[in-house]
């Protein structure tokens, strides 16, 4: 198993570094059937990829909401309801929000008052969302179209494993 994680690719070319994330994290969770290893390590690898990700995480579908996973950052909001905030509402509509602008989001959580952007992607499992990914950003509109290509892939990947 490759436990290394780096990116050669510049921090501004967005597409190589994500392009060069997917297989590194194929090769990192495989073989390892533990998911709250895999999830911690696929969000510490997240971390150094996303250079403008001030927290990156996992909520987990729990009982109908969504709890805190794995994550890197500043601590957080233990847990989310359904349709709530930009997570609960990514979960509960089945599709990646990107907010350029978290204080414009109405219902935004504000788990870090120095969160500007946000984006959140889903993770689908068969027909139910198993968890969503949760980046977040100091700088505004630090995510876009290139990050959610990016980050689909990832979640693509997160949803190979054992949940």
């Amino acid at each position: 198993m490759n436990e290394t994680v780096a990116f050669a690719a510049a921090a501004g070319d967005k597409a190589a570094r994500y392009a060069e994330l997917v297989p590194q994290l194929r090769a990192l969770v495989d073989g390892e059937p533990d998911l709250v290893a895999n999830l911690a390590n696929a969000a510490a690898a997240l971390k150094e990829c996303i250079t403008a990700a001030s927290w990156v995480g996992f909520y987990v579908m729990r009982g109908g909401e969504l709890v805190l996973g794995p994550f890197q950052g500043k601590v957080a909001c233990v847990r989310i309801a359904l349709g709530r905030g930009v997570c609960g509402t990514a979960a509960a509509e089945r599709r990646t929000l990107v907010v350029p602008d978290v204080d414009e989001f109405p219902g935004h959580i504000a788990c870090d008052a120095g969160s500007r952007s946000e984006i959140v992607v889903p993770i689908v499992v068969g027909d139910r969302v198993v968890a969503v990914l949760d980046v977040d950003s100091y700088d505004r509109a630090a995510f876009d179209d290139e990050d959610a290509r990016g980050l689909t892939q990832v979640c693509d990947v997160i949803a190979s494993l054992s949940w």
